[in-house]
């Protein structure tokens, strides 16, 4: 499956934090062919295994991204029938207004976001900002209809398919960061081109948006030598500074802080120069949002490096990314991973 098809598969699919198993078997389908085992941590982690080649000192290389994405969860019935609900993750209420819903209960309904209509509101409050209460969700059915088929803690999704842009770009929902689960998959099909001695742990790990469990339990049991978290930054738009902000089309932003081991993360800078794949700078000066976070201070710690995807309206669902960055980012992590050996890691990995 090339990279385009399978992020358009998985962001068309359905996968709340907490709810991840939706699409395991889309990304176990899909690695399985690019690996030698799959496995799972306690949580539900999906740990694809590729073996190196004469790996006589066990030299493990961990990547992770997440698969679980932000979504909503039914929280109680209004006499109505509409739907009152909370927020699973990190979700700006002014970004859910007139959305169109898929609400996941003993079958999925279709229903539309509402709320007073601007006629009707308060001249002092019509400039506040919507809050979480002031929305609901209209099915169509009064409430006992409604109870019959949907149940207080159903998730619910926000309905919007994948869509190509012009030049390469593509927009849709839970890019944040099932682009990170096809970046791993562009780096397997990489390293299927050349030699690397680690064996190589592609992690796509459960509930980041809710406190980067995955990370901590499947980083726990892999115990790598090197964590490679691949997520998304911002990228940049007209409001956005450059300093806080990545180029789209810049290629990975390779994340600069205390998060990050200073000389892999050289390594990775030299191995880009090398050849020639573009990138820029990230600055995290404290611990990143990421996987990263719980990577690098698992057990007795795991030097860790964070790459970040160039993406425009995190956390909505029209993320926006370009494949080229998807591509390049890839390609970057498996050079990487070819000239890390058991010979020099011990340099690398010297303060």
């Amino acid at each position: 499956m090339n990279i385009k098809d399978f992020l358009k598969e998985l962001s068309n699919s359905t996968s709340v934090s907490g709810y991840e198993s939706n699409i395991t078997n889309n990304i176990v389908n899909v690695f399985s062919k690019y690996s030698d085992k799959i496995d799972y941590d306690q949580l539900g982690s999906i740990i694809a295994i590729k073996k190196g080649v004469n790996n006589f000192s066990n030299l493990k290389i961990m990547l992770a991204a997440h698969v679980d994405e932000i979504g909503l969860m039914v929280k109680d019935f209004d006499d109505s029938g509409t739907i009152r609900f909370t927020s699973i993750g990190g979700i700006d209420p002014r970004t859910l207004v007139a959305q169109e819903v898929i609400v996941h209960g003993k079958k999925e309904l279709f229903g539309v976001i509402g709320t007073t209509p601007p006629h009707l509101q308060d001249k002092d409050k019509s400039d506040d900002a919507f809050k979480m209460n002031d929305l609901y969700i209209d099915v169509g059915y009064d409430k006992d209809e409604v109870k019959k088929i949907i149940s207080i803690g159903d998730i619910i999704t926000i309905k919007r398919n994948f869509t190509e842009l012009q030049g390469g770009s593509v927009t849709g929902k839970a890019l944040d960061d099932k682009a990170g689960i096809v970046t791993m998959l562009q780096c397997a099909k990489e390293l299927m081109k050349l030699n690397h001695e680690a064996d190589i742990y592609f992690v796509s790990t459960i509930q980041e948006e809710v406190g980067t469990r995955g990370a901590i339990t499947s980083t726990y049991k892999i115990n790598p030598d090197i964590g490679i978290a691949i997520d998304v930054g911002f990228g940049r738009t007209p409001e956005l500074d450059k300093s806080q902000s990545l180029e789209i089309k810049g290629g990975p932003g390779i994340t600069i802080g205390g998060n990050i081991h200073p000389n892999l993360r050289q390594k990775l800078v030299d191995t880009a120069e090398e050849y020639n794949i573009p990138y820029q700078f990230e600055v995290e000066s404290g611990p990143t949002g990421t996987d990263a976070r719980s990577i690098q201070i698992s057990r007795a710690g795991i030097p860790s490096l964070l790459i970040s995807l160039p993406l425009r309206y995190m956390h909505t669902s029209v993320e926006t990314i370009h494949m080229e960055d998807i591509k390049k980012s890839g390609n970057l992590i498996a050079r990487f991973i070819s000239e890390i050996t058991s010979d020099n890691l011990e340099g690398y990995l010297c303060y």
